[in-house]
């Protein structure tokens, strides 16, 4: 009842947050652009070691990434390249968070840690391009449980706690996981190609076929 209660508390709050913004005509793609300036803000922090700052900077760069996609929706104007944009900006805030945490480590001579968090880095990657691969091939893959909003949920949770490294394990192992599960689901989901039996009378004519082929070449010169 009380976590009802705050979900409809906070779809209020968006919802005229949205129309304050459709009333001063904000384009989407301006609140996605200011998203990710935002988490430059946020890898900046995470970069001086102040952790819990970073996360709540991290917060407010999810709103904006909450109300670009809200706006374009209630105002009608969604398109495929505002979709695309906005994918592609995911991929840059992912990134510039990573990258300060990893300069964190470096100038703390934590050199185990800037291991781990290209490991995180890798697996961030892999998990948006395997999908997007896959959904060249299959319908959709939509499989595994470290997508984005995991990935960013357990920064901020690692950043207000102090817990940084913990969480840097988890989204390594998890993430990487991920990857492996739509490979493994990718494969299964493609048609096997079907093996043919090859009779044989089907030998022979291949046989004779490949003998006319070599008297009818070209004598090389």
């Amino acid at each position: 009842m009380i976590s009802h209660s705050i979900g409809l508390g906070g779809k209020f709050i968006l919802d005229r947050i949205v129309r304050v913004l459709i009333f001063l005509r904000v384009q989407p793609n301006f609140l996605t652009f200011t998203g990710v300036v935002i988490s430059f803000w946020a890898a900046w922090h995470f970069g001086h070691g102040k952790f819990p700052s970073g996360a709540l900077i991290v917060i407010l760069a999810g709103l904006f990434d909450m109300l670009d996609g809200e706006v374009a929706r209630v105002s009608g104007s969604e398109t495929r390249f505002g979709a695309f944009y906005d994918s592609v900006i995911d991929r840059y805030s992912d990134i510039i968070l990573l990258q300060g945490l990893m300069v964190w480590y470096a100038r703390n001579g934590m050199f185990e840690y800037v291991v781990l968090v290209g490991v995180v880095f890798m697996g961030a990657v892999m998990t948006s391009y395997a999908r997007a691969r896959a959904e060249s091939l299959i319908p959709t893959c939509k499989v595994g449980f470290m997508e984005r909003p995991e990935r960013i949920v357990l920064l901020i949770i690692g950043g207000l706690a102090n817990r940084m490294e913990a969480v840097l394990w988890v989204l390594a192992v998890l993430g990487n996981w991920t990857v492996i599960n739509r490979i493994y689901y990718t494969w299964k989901e493609l048609p096997k190609p079907r093996r043919v039996e090859t009779t044989p009378d089907a030998k022979r004519a291949q046989g004779a076929y490949r003998r006319s082929s070599a008297l009818d070449a070209p004598a090389p010169r």
